[in-house]
């Protein structure tokens, strides 16, 4: 199974997605603030691109969300 694919990644982008949804901010806007296109966006939301731990890392402080805190919730830690 492709990474991509599997369940434990899918759940952390719809988490991604629910975090920047209840922020009420935009693709666009979140790309603007990753000085990326919003395509980028939409590639990761749709799984057809893959994060790393970086990008996860700047995505997240574009949504003023802690990586310690994102996944202290998303593992349960």
């Amino acid at each position: 199974m492709s990474s991509i694919h599997d369940p434990r990644y899918k759940n952390l982008i719809k988490e991604l997605i629910k975090i920047r949804e209840l922020k009420n901010i935009t693709q666009v806007e979140l790309a603007t603030s990753l000085k990326k296109p919003q395509s980028y966006i939409a590639k990761v939301e749709n799984l057809d691109r893959r994060i790393d731990v970086l990008e996860l890392h700047d995505w997240l402080s574009a949504l003023d969300k802690p990586i310690s805190e994102f996944l202290a919730s998303y593992f349960e830690i």
